[in-house]
């Protein structure tokens, strides 16, 4: 069959079309995406602005013809932090619902961290034993840890990107002391929940799956994505340690001529990297390896599993 996949996150709007049949690994057959930061369209109160959910009605509408073009038979559309967050989150989704036929299933953060698990768990194997998976998008931040498809802790904190670099990083560069208040906010809140996830015993494989974290690793000597899923990537603690203060005193552009990164997540990678970082100490983790799946093919692999064999 020929799924599409409608993710609406917090820093951009993806369709993936992909061939899947029960049993097998989802081929991408098509992708395309906008930049859409809805976590930057917020009024006074915190409600997502009209604009955006223009822009959104917008690109869905193109994604559906999009779909039926190539022949997909059946969409599947869900939205993340930014719409769950927000106080006319549900007026955002009858909109979308009324203007374009698409009902977006909103997953809460532990559903996210459990179908990206999910995902993890099905492409490194049997074989990699106990993992801890890590997302740092730009709302939230989910963390899970397990020896099987369901993992054993599966938590999401509102420590993504994005949202922390509104919140905290006022200037270009932030300054000293936005530094250190956003690092002290993201360590406290990652301390809180560190024993529940150590608790359950140490990974035999740490893997981070968000854009974040392929940029963070890319500019660290990772292989270009266009080397393929294939190639081994890693991100170590040392070499964060070395490029956090780094990135804290360039500006965005000076950020956007590193490789790999693009303008649209140059402004919010050190708020990324200190996260990045302080999930590493806390968690002790000495490197992550760069997991080519991630939510949207949990949520593919999720609906195939419900498929007669």
């Amino acid at each position: 069959m020929r799924l599409g996949v409608l993710d609406v996150g917090s820093n951009t709007v993806h369709l993936l079309v992909v061939d899947a049949h029960y049993g097998a690994a989802p081929i991408p057959a098509s992708k395309s995406k906008i930049t859409l930061r809805l976590a930057e369209h917020l009024d006074g109160d915190g409600a997502i602005d009209d604009s955006a959910v223009d822009s959104l009605v917008e690109f869905i509408q193109r994604s559906l013809v999009v779909a039926e073009d190539l022949g997909v038979t059946e969409t599947i559309a869900f939205a993340t932090s930014a719409i769950r967050d927000a106080p006319n989150g549900a007026e955002v989704l009858a909109s979308v619902l009324d203007r374009t036929g698409v009902r977006l299933d909103l997953l809460s953060g532990e559903e996210e961290a459990r179908l990206t698990f999910l995902a993890v768990r099905r492409w490194f194997g049997w074989s990699a034993g106990r993992i801890m998976v890590v997302d740092i998008g730009g709302g939230s931040l989910e963390i899970a840890t397990g020896d099987d498809e369901e993992p054993d802790v599966a938590i999401s904190l509102p420590l993504g990107a994005g949202r922390l670099t509104r919140d905290y990083c006022r200037t270009d560069p932030p300054d000293a002391e936005q530094v250190r208040a956003l690092r002290r906010h993201v360590r406290t809140s990652i301390a809180d929940v560190a024993g529940r996830i150590l608790r359950v015993g140490q990974p035999r494989l740490a893997v981070a799956t968000s854009k974040t974290m392929r940029q963070l690793a890319r500019i660290t000597g990772a292989a270009p994505s266009a080397d393929g899923p294939y190639v081994r990537r890693e991100l170590t603690r040392a070499d964060l340690a070395t490029w956090v203060p780094k990135l804290a005193e360039m500006t965005s552009a000076e950020r956007t001529r590193l490789p790999g990164v693009s303008e649209a997540r140059a402004t919010q990678l050190v708020a990324g990297a200190i996260v990045a970082e302080s999930v590493m100490d806390l968690l002790s983790v000495d490197s992550f390896d760069i997991g080519p799946w991630a939510l949207r093919e949990g949520v593919i692999l999720r609906r195939l599993d419900g498929l007669e064999p």
